[in-house]
């Protein structure tokens, strides 16, 4: 089967020939470097009947270089749905862990989303007790949070704008809270985006939140709604996500990719991304530095 071995690096560590040419010497008649972006993203072309074994080679051989690889099939490489997690994969914090810290109950609210994403306790429950200790914070305290606190990913809006230029749609789908997913998803430039919602009397949380609680499970129905609604096959499709509540959707996706992921993720998914940005989700997919726009 023919497949592509996608290496990129980063600000931090720009790709080199050297690497390319490590990686090359582990493939069968490897096609010669075709570079996507000069320093940054390079894909070899190769056949294989076990991809696993060439990749966990080219993963020993890179070992502390902070280059990011991926081997996936050379076919069908652009796809037309990106579905993605929002808490720190679209943008770089968990929105309730800085709620908390309006608080000062980060601490113990961090170590029980510590715990969920890690997939060693359930999420609707813990989302469930972690809301219930926020009970009485203003509603202006959260505009300040997304305001002062919340930042973004560096290549989030330049992952949006070639996908959506190329005919892609985007969606922002969150175990979080829609009062932060509509405003990330409008900055970043989401089509759509899909999140639970905080309830509130007198402007101030109530402690609770709306019913069902969207967690794994809707994920998923997102992604397969969407891809029936667009008329997709099951390739054509892209989910990103760091937590256990994302492995759904990323096995459910034509390529699941982990993004600076807990383990469990890492290793369940199509591919990993442990040092770039959100760009390397466009190398993966064959995208050259002039098809690209930056955002």
């Amino acid at each position: 089967m023919k497949y592509v071995l996608t290496l990129i690096g980063n600000k931090e560590t720009p790709l080199a020939s050297a690497h390319v040419d490590a990686a090359r010497a582990l493939l069968p008649a490897p096609a010669a470097p075709d570079w996507l972006a000069e320093e940054i993203a390079c894909d070899i072309a190769f056949e294989t009947p076990n991809a696993r074994t060439v990749e966990v080679a080219a993963r020993a051989a890179l070992k502390g270089t902070r280059i990011d690889l991926a081997v996936l099939p050379a076919e069908g490489r652009r796809k037309k749905l990106l579905v993605a997690d929002m808490d720190s994969t679209i943008i770089g914090q968990e929105c309730i862990d800085e709620l908390a810290d309006e608080l000062g109950l980060k601490p113990q609210i961090a170590a029980i989303t510590e715990r969920a994403m890690k997939g060693e306790i359930e999420f609707e429950p813990a989302l469930r007790e972690r809301v219930a200790l926020l009970k009485g914070l203003d509603i202006a305290a959260l505009e300040k949070v997304y305001r002062a606190r919340i930042t973004e990913t560096p290549g989030g809006r330049t992952l949006t704008a070639t996908m959506r230029a190329h005919g892609a749609a985007c969606a922002l789908v969150s175990g979080g809270f829609s009062f932060f997913t509509s405003r990330v998803a409008a900055a970043v430039g989401f089509d759509v985006n899909q999140a639970n919602e905080l309830l509130f009397e007198n402007e101030k949380l109530t402690g609770a939140v709306q019913e069902p609680i969207l967690g794994r499970q809707a994920k998923i129905d997102a992604l397969t709604r969407l891809r029936a609604e667009m008329k997709l096959s099951n390739h054509e499709t892209m989910a990103v996500g760091d937590g256990a509540n994302d492995l759904g959707m990323i096995g459910e996706a034509g390529l699941g990719v982990a993004f600076h992921a807990k383990p469990v993720v890492a290793e369940a998914a199509d591919a990993r991304i442990d040092h770039g940005d959100l760009t390397t989700l466009l190398y993966l997919q064959g995208y050259r530095e002039s098809e690209i726009r930056r955002g």
